[in-house]
C-alpha cells in the first residue's frame, strides 16, 4: 500500500512539473497574431511605394488587411520624402535599404518582430 502512494506522489509531481513548464513557455513566448506582427513591422520600418507599381501591390497583398498597420510612404504623392530611392517597393529597416517584395518571414527577421 505504501509503495502505491509513493508512485502516485511521483506521478503527481511529474504532471505538476509538466504543467508548470508549459505555462512558463506560453507566458514567455505568447503566440502572436499576424496583426500584432504587422504592427511591430510597421513601427520598425518604412515601406516606400508608388501609385501604379505592380510589385508594390504584390507587397500590399501579402499583408492583406494588416497592410494598414505599416508605415507607408507613397512616392507618387510624397516624392519629397523618397530622396534618392531608385525603385519601389523599398523597405528601410534599421537604416538599410531592402528593395523589392519582401516576405512576411523575412520582414519579421529584419525588424526583430
Amino acid at each position: 500500500m505504501k509503495r502505491l502512494s509513493k508512485e502516485r506522489l511521483i506521478t503527481f509531481i511529474i504532471i505538476l512539473f509538466v504543467i508548470i513548464l508549459a505555462i512558463i513557455i506560453l507566458v514567455k513566448n505568447p503566440p502572436e497574431t499576424d496583426e500584432e506582427i504587422s504592427k511591430c513591422i510597421g513601427k520598425n520600418s518604412v515601406l516606400y511605394t508608388r501609385l501604379g507599381c505592380h510589385f508594390c501591390k504584390v507587397q500590399e497583398n501579402l499583408f492583406g488587411e494588416n497592410y494598414q498597420y505599416l508605415n507607408v510612404v507613397d512616392c507618387f504623392f510624397e516624392g519629397g520624402k523618397c530622396g534618392d530611392l531608385i525603385s519601389t517597393p523599398t523597405w528601410i529597416i534599421k537604416g538599410k535599404e531592402y528593395g523589392g517584395v519582401q516576405s512576411f518571414e523575412k520582414l519579421k527577421e529584419l525588424t526583430g518582430c
